[in-house]
């Protein structure tokens, strides 16, 4: 481990995000250059005085685990992740071991579009940014690990994430994220990491398997959706997909379709965030 490089490394990458980059407010009292070491914390999900301990090169070693979430809250690149991960000595985790991070242009665009609900996926599913709006009207899908955080495991194997859908549409949008997935496996085709959730979902998910076999196909850029909120009940969405050139990152914005939707929508930003009820708002809108 080099405690001395680590340190300098976090304390310089802490330095140059700006505070827009991760969805804080950047205030006219504010003299830190970059990030204050609190907010590092609070977006790690670690201590303050863990992360003081790290840049003045007196912690332990930090686990892999405790990398990943800096790595997130720094928004390093992969190739800094990586470099994290060798200062503190550990290897760094697969290509695809953790999930990607969102591209900086487009957790910009999250901060532009305010309170309209935006959030940046993988072409897997994997939830990787959300803006506040999102927040609020979906919960904090970046959560997850494992093969949960693909949002197609989690409906095939988990009933309640189904709870915010119109029972009328879960068939449909169940076939449709099958669709989604055989689209992105024919684009990455050889890919050890979707040929692997395949065939987990497939000894999972009897109904998966089914769909599966139907071999339908269907990339979706806009789409009207029905969610049903715990907090302010059913809205009427437009949900519009945007696509990085590779393909690799979507951009997904929810605009309310109709003027009850509309109201329901400000109401929810007044009520704030609150804790929501397990698996009541885990879906993803699309």
């Amino acid at each position: 481990m080099e405690r001395e490089q680590l340190a300098d490394f976090l304390r310089r990458r802490r330095q140059a995000i700006r505070p827009a980059e991760v969805g804080i407010a950047d205030g006219p009292r504010r003299r830190t250059r970059g990030l204050r070491r609190e907010e590092v914390a609070m977006l790690a999900g670690m201590s303050v005085d863990y992360v003081v301990r790290l840049e003045q090169g007196r912690s332990s070693q930090p686990s892999a685990q405790l990398l990943v979430a800096l790595a997130r809250a720094l928004r390093l690149s992969d190739d800094e992740r990586d470099h994290l991960f060798h200062l503190a000595g550990h290897r760094p985790p697969p290509a695809d071991g953790t999930a990607r991070l969102a591209r900086a242009g487009l957790v910009r665009m999250l901060d532009l579009l305010g309170d309209t609900p935006a959030a940046v996926m993988s072409d897997l599913g994997e939830m990787l940014a959300q803006n506040r709006a999102s927040l609020l009207l979906m919960s904090d899908l970046t959560r997850f690990r494992g093969d949960r955080r693909y949002m197609i495991h989690r409906w095939f194997t988990e009933p309640e994430v189904r709870a915010v859908c119109p029972p009328e549409d879960r068939d449909l949008s169940g076939r449709r994220l099958v669709a989604d997935l055989r689209a992105a496996a024919g684009r990455r085709a050889g890919d050890p990491v979707v040929a692997g959730l395949v065939q987990r979902l497939e000894a999972a998910s009897p109904e998966f398997g089914a769909l599966w076999a139907e071999h339908e196909v269907a990339v979706r850029r806009a789409d009207r959706k029905t969610l049903l909120h715990p907090r302010v009940g059913r809205l009427l969405l437009d949900c519009e997909t945007l696509v990085t050139p590779d393909q690799g990152q979507e951009l997904l914005v929810l605009t309310p379709a109709d003027d009850e939707t509309r109201e329901r929508m400000d109401l929810l930003r007044v009520l704030g965030s609150e804790e929501f009820p397990a698996g009541a708002a885990d879906h993803d809108g699309r």
